[in-house]
């Protein structure tokens, strides 16, 4: 199956009221294994391939999104290419070119009034050139930017921001928080359907690998509809190679393995966001 615009899938998710799940890619067995996990589930997917993977890669975007898009192209399941977490204006302008879909534009650590000029700059740009775009709010800064412990987005506040930027989703602070490696997250409902009446593009929920199963089901049916997951992986996959006998010289002893922990990972949480 060929690649599919993101919007194919995100619209197919809110007529179905079902969750997106949008998964982070570091290597190539990432991306199998998030592709192989789709497809036990029969659910579409995002890859997503952020601006520190990219450094992660020397810096090189073409290698790992053509790597990405190659495993898509053969998927039996609708799979579309996402760059996450951008800041790096020359990055963006590649994106298109190699084969994504969508960006996160993340201006989010800087003050209100630059982070609307810097988005709404990016996302005219990402526009002509024929992407769906995502943001970030975030007033408070510091290196957790809007998903720093205790921050919140107000719905009043994010409406604004979407009117002012042109951006084609959100990503809102509701309780969860990067990197997190114990699922002990909890979400404010209350705020995800506030910001759910107010914000007319949809929400997405950054950090959730460390959100528990029956608050990720919770916050699709309250409003969430793009459901980014990174941590989850990693921990998945570590945890696996951690086990393996390493006294072969040959990766693949403890590669496949983790790569089928991915693949089982990500099954499973595609089966959470749709409410099974």
């Amino acid at each position: 199956m060929m690649l599919v615009p993101t919007t194919a899938i995100v619209e197919e998710a809110i007529r179905t009221g079902t969750g997106v799940g949008a998964f982070n890619v570091i290597t190539l067995e990432h991306a199998e294994g998030i592709v192989t996990g789709a497809e036990t589930a029969g659910k579409p997917v995002l890859l997503q391939i952020s601006q520190n993977c990219v450094r992660f890669h020397g810096g090189h975007l073409l290698p790992i999104a053509r790597a990405a898009a190659a495993v898509a192209a053969e998927s039996s399941v609708p799979v579309a290419l996402h760059l996450d977490h951008i800041d790096d204006e020359l990055l963006l302008r590649q994106a298109a070119d190699a084969g994504f879909a969508s960006v996160m534009v993340d201006a989010s650590t800087l003050p209100y009034r630059e982070n609307v000029e810097a988005t709404r700059h990016a996302t005219d740009w990402a526009h002509r050139a024929g992407l769906w775009v995502e943001a970030e709010l975030g007033e408070v800064g510091g290196k957790d930017g809007a998903h720093a412990p205790g921050v919140r987005t107000d719905p009043h506040d994010a409406a604004k921001f979407v009117a002012d930027t042109g951006v084609d989703a959100l990503a809102v602070a509701v309780g969860s928080s990067h990197a997190m490696t114990t699922r002990t997250a909890t979400l404010d409902l209350d705020l995800i359907t506030r910001l759910r009446d107010t914000v007319p593009v949809p929400l997405v929920l950054h950090g959730s690998s460390g959100v528990p199963d029956a608050d990720l089901r919770a916050a699709v049916r309250h409003g969430m509809v793009k459901i980014n997951i990174g941590t989850a992986l990693n921990v998945a996959f570590t945890d696996t190679v951690r086990t393996a006998d390493l006294r072969s010289a040959d990766p693949r002893k403890y590669l496949a393995p983790a790569r089928d922990a991915i693949a089982h990972t990500v099954a499973h949480l595609l089966g959470v966001l749709a409410g099974d």
